[in-house]
């Protein structure tokens, strides 16, 4: 940080010190409610979403061919094919807006595309199959399809307007990155593929939520979880030892050191600032009240469904949490297109996600990202609220 930034954070803890209204109720539930969210965020997401997902990162960043990312996600490759595995691949990890973060560093790193980046940025929050089918449960079929078919059209979309803002950056970043492969491997392509893939299931079922009905697939994988958590550990102890070497595992550890220490401070910190504002889902205690909000979405106008996108772009919604919410909010009166709008914003954005993307992809990048999901969520809600009012 230069001199010059510190001065001004030095002179804005002054000023909040001495003139926020730390006496009043309200401020001091929303300074309490701060550390309420992150000790649940520590507790909920870090140790069984976040975890697991620095391993991989570290893992893409050590053992992850450059050329294999770029055949298939680079700049140059068939937009269809590129696409098509940044969001599908998303999808099949169905994580938070932060627990995706790690993955997006490390494919990004390893040389994908920013639009395929991007696409599985999106993704991985935001085309969740089970909240998608909560989603219709809870608040009707309509919903749950437009909420479906949305986040699939937007993680394409937004990842081609990203590619084309940004092609002449991208260009110049691309030839940096064509850089042949160094150092031998003796492990063969389906022996570091199955390496990758017991990673990505310890991720998968460790962070795997209770389902709300006690039965059906869900609730029975829910029943067992760890049971598999703990048969892929003892299979990943044996990959490591069978075909690892000492040093590549020291590599793999500092890297996931290195994204840990990049990352999770912003995390945190932008934990506590989404948890001030505006509280812990279903409870009013941050500095914004809830009732103000739900006031502002109600009925079909683009106030209100730019409102309900901008709530969600910074409000944190771990997994599944986002429908009860919405749930309720549908019963204060808030409108089918501004909840719409609030699904495909607050999943796959949230303060501590922009923090962290800021310092990878740098605020114009970043800025873009957000402005183009609340936008298109403002306006497929506003379209999807005229169609079904």
């Amino acid at each position: 940080m230069s001199k010059q930034g510190k001065l001004l954070l030095i002179v804005a803890v002054f000023l909040a010190a001495y003139f926020l209204p730390f006496q009043h109720p309200r401020m001091q539930g929303a300074i309490l409610e701060a550390f309420y969210m992150l000790q649940e965020y520590a507790r909920e997401h870090v140790l069984f979403c976040l975890v697991p997902a620095l391993f991989i990162a570290g893992a893409m960043s050590n053992f992850l061919s450059s050329q294999a990312v770029m055949k298939y996600l680079g700049p140059e490759s068939p937009k269809v094919t590129a696409y098509g595995v940044g969001a599908v691949s998303g999808a099949i990890l169905a994580v938070c807006s932060c627990t995706v973060l790690p993955l997006f560093m490390g494919i990004y790193k390893r040389g994908a595309g920013l639009g395929p980046a991007i696409a599985f940025l999106y993704s991985g929050p935001a085309i969740n199959v089970l909240a998608i089918i909560l989603s219709a449960r809870v608040l009707g079929w309509q919903i749950g399809l437009a909420r479906a078919l949305g986040a699939v059209l937007f993680s394409v979309v937004i990842g081609l307007i990203m590619a084309l803002l940004f092609r002449g950056e991208e260009q110049e970043r691309a030839k940096g990155l064509l850089m042949p492969e160094t150092g031998e491997t003796r492990r063969t392509l389906g022996q570091t593929a199955l390496y990758f893939l017991v990673l990505v299931l310890i991720l998968v079922f460790a962070a795997w939520g209770k389902p709300a009905e006690q039965a059906g697939f869900w609730y029975a994988v829910y029943s067992v979880k760890w049971y598999l958590v703990i048969a892929l550990l003892l299979a990943l102890a044996v990959i490591l030892k069978a075909w690892f070497k000492r040093e590549e595992l020291s590599a793999w550890v500092d890297s996931t050191w290195d994204f840990s220490i990049k990352i999770l401070p912003l995390l945190f910190g932008g934990v506590l600032v989404a948890g001030f504002l505006m509280g812990r889902p279903n409870v009013d205690t941050g500095i914004i009240p809830a009732k103000y909000i739900a006031m502002v979405v109600g009925g079909n106008s683009l106030l209100a469904n730019f409102t309900a996108s901008i709530v969600g772009a910074f409000m944190y919604f771990a997994t599944l949490t986002e429908v009860p919410i919405i749930q309720g909010l549908i019963g204060s009166g808030m409108g089918q297109g501004p909840a719409l709008a609030l699904l495909l914003a607050g999943p796959a954005l949230s303060l501590p996600n922009m923090l962290v993307i800021n310092s990878i992809l740098g605020f114009k990048k970043t800025f873009a990202y957000v402005s183009l999901v609340v936008i298109m969520a403002t306006l497929t809600g506003m379209v999807f609220g005229a169609l079904v009012g």
